[in-house]
């Protein structure tokens, strides 16, 4: 896919996870559409408000899925900030599919290997140490790999490039205040 079409198709991906976060409290604030701060090399840096206010974040595509031909939705891998609430470099994960109840997904990058707890279709870090460490070593790292079972029983991995990681967190870190 080309970088603009990623872009276009990312920045309507960003939109829309924005609009979930502030759909149930619409009332209390109306969000912004997402600016991107940039693209850098396989990320993209985005700012925009929901709910809670200030809402910055990089995304990803994974370069590769397996199985290849598993019925999925969006699949990405996130790391947003929300200086407003004290949160910074929270690493998230949409699979595509609702995880299979009551599991884990794991994702390695270099050495390391995280365990997140899932719910649906998304997955976290359970320690606020762990999302530190992980972004540390995507940081370090040329590729992470993310892997998570389907409540159908299927197991998926996804392979996401991390060329321009550093760059975007840099941009987020400098445009997210």
């Amino acid at each position: 896919m080309s970088l603009s079409r990623r872009t276009k198709s990312l920045g309507r991906l960003a939109l829309a996870i924005l609009g979930m976060g502030a759909a149930a409290t619409a009332a209390l604030a109306q969000p912004t559409p997402p600016t991107q701060l940039g693209a850098f090399g396989d990320w993209e840096a985005y700012k925009g408000t929901d709910a809670r206010g200030t809402v910055c974040y990089v995304i990803s595509a994974p370069k590769t899925k397996e199985p290849a031909a598993a019925k999925r939705g969006q699949i990405y891998f996130m790391v947003s900030t929300w200086p407003g609430s004290g949160v910074a470099n929270e690493p998230s994960i949409m699979i595509g599919y609702p995880f299979k109840d009551g599991s884990t997904a794991t994702v390695e990058v270099g050495a390391d290997s995280f365990e997140l707890f899932t719910k649906e279709d998304g997955a976290w870090l359970n320690a606020k140490p762990d999302e530190g460490r992980l972004v540390a070593a995507m940081r370090a790292s040329g590729e992470l790999t993310v892997k998570g079972m389907s409540r159908r029983g299927t197991l998926t991995t996804d392979t996401y490039s991390l060329k321009g990681i550093s760059a975007a967190l840099d941009k987020l870190a400098e445009g997210c205040k």
